[in-house]
């Protein structure tokens, strides 16, 4: 048998992917389907989700999901949602993230942008992961988890409110998956570079300083989260954050924002 069949078990396996009306967390949802994964598509715009479940492979396995994860009711009801609709959730894949813009910077980002980001990214992200623990430890089963940080989590953006909360989010998957070993659960980290997903959309220039000489997809991010995700291929990975950026991150390629002081 090789060893890249049947990575996950249909029968027992149950996915939630945040953020999987576009980008990457579409991406990771519809791949996951593909695999027999009953998968709920959850994210804050009805209209993206439809387009999504309408496009991915197995629509039958897909359940729709809309709310905000930037509110404690939110996580939730998604919370109950999940349990209600596919069960134990044994996979989790956390690619919510509102929309940055790129006038956003240390001196007019206000609190509520700041707030709104850094909720949706680690509270909503802890909260979630929290519970889903909780029931794979009453059960007794084991679980992969996935965080979507950024390489930004390490190098300034120019935008203090998503690096910060990406930041955040690689030591929260750093936590996760020292407490959770000892109960089978891997929790990991993917760190995309100039992925044009997601609303995401870069100067055609960057590819200069790319060494693979071209923008990411969201469809280069999708396999590697399936096989990070798999007890299968992935069982002795915890921890991790696996950089998927085309070389990006051997350079610096941000000068300092022109900042318009008052």
């Amino acid at each position: 048998m090789s060893l890249f069949t049947n990575a996950f078990d249909p029968t027992k396996h149950a996915a939630v992917v945040t953020g999987a009306g576009n980008g990457i967390g579409r991406a990771i949802a519809s791949a996951l389907v593909g695999e027999g994964v009953p998968t709920i598509f959850a994210d804050v715009d009805r209209r993206r989700i439809d387009d999504a479940i309408n496009s991915c492979p197995r629509p039958d396995l897909a359940k729709p999901w809309h709310g905000d994860l930037s509110t404690p009711e939110g996580c939730t009801a998604l919370i109950d949602y999940a349990s209600s609709e596919i069960g134990l959730v044994t996979h989790f894949v956390h690619s919510a993230s509102p929309a940055r813009k790129e006038s956003d910077h240390i001196f007019t980002v206000d609190r509520a942008t700041w707030n709104v980001m850094r909720s949706v990214n680690v509270d909503a992200g802890f909260h979630l992961a929290q519970e889903f623990s909780r029931k794979l430890i009453d059960a007794r089963e084991p679980g992969s988890f996935l965080f979507l940080t950024s390489l930004h989590a390490t190098t300034p953006r120019n935008l203090p409110h998503y690096s910060t909360a990406k930041a955040a989010l690689a030591m929260l998957v750093k936590e996760l998956a020292k407490a959770c070993g000892r109960f089978g659960i891997r929790v990991n980290a993917l760190v995309p570079g100039a992925i044009a997903a997601g609303g995401f959309v870069a100067d055609p220039s960057l590819t200069q300083h790319i060494p693979l000489g071209r923008l990411g997809q969201s469809s280069d991010l999708a396999p590697l989260a399936l096989a990070v995700l798999s007890d299968r291929i992935s069982s002795y990975v915890t921890g991790a954050s696996i950089v998927v950026d085309g070389g990006l991150s051997l350079t610096n390629w941000f000068a300092p924002v022109e900042l318009d002081l008052p």
